[in-house]
């Protein structure tokens, strides 16, 4: 199987500003949502979830803080979800936005950007030095909010450029070379270790 895209935003500064799509609000985890988190990830991913599998993949892993998994809402549900992530408990510099997903009778109102956008914010504001996020190929729309929102792709497998190269023309924008160089001139040696990881 091929392994995930990799795409990471090499510094936190000059991030755009919050603007959250009218009827909506954005809120972070309460005690009950590991159902909405459950139904909007096997909405968005496929297959079957359960509160259960919250626990287990996000809730109860000694990385989980609950002011960073966000949600925007819809008269009150959870219909959108991402979550601030690290790779080891005592992580500062290199944070992950992780699980970002949108049920799909909301999809095209820019929640993905709200909720990954919330993630950066909270992860500049808890010292973070830059983000990292794995993506598959076919998630178009997931990838140009990335771009958008200064991921850079880095090529992580020698069959990475072809698949970038199909990605960039399947979105209709310029193509983007491998920024490797770009990003180990901005972060340090042990940050792009943490980055390639």
């Amino acid at each position: 199987m091929a392994r995930q895209l990799r795409m990471v935003r090499p510094d936190l500064n000059g991030l755009p500003q919050l603007e959250i799509p009218e009827g909506y609000e954005i809120r972070t985890y309460q005690e009950g949502d590991d159902v909405h988190w459950a139904d909007i990830i096997g909405d968005s991913f496929g297959g079957q979830r359960t509160a259960e599998n919250t626990r287990s993949e996000i809730i109860d892993r000694d990385v989980f803080d609950p002011k960073g998994l966000y949600f925007a809402t819809y008269q009150g549900t959870p219909v959108g979800t991402t979550c601030a992530w690290k790779d080891t408990p005592d992580e500062k510099e290199v944070g992950i936005v992780h699980m970002v997903g949108v049920h799909s009778a909301h999809t095209g109102h820019r929640l993905g950007k709200c909720v990954t956008l919330c993630v950066l914010l909270y992860l500049r504001a808890q010292g973070f030095k830059c983000a990292k996020l794995s993506t598959d190929d076919f998630r178009l729309p997931a990838i140009k909010t990335y771009l958008n929102l200064g991921f850079l792709p880095v090529y992580v497998d020698v069959d990475q450029p072809e698949r970038w190269r199909q990605i960039f023309q399947k979105l209709d924008v310029p193509a983007m070379p491998d920024q490797s160089e770009k990003i180990r001139g901005v972060i340090s040696a042990e940050m792009w270790t943490k980055v390639c990881g």
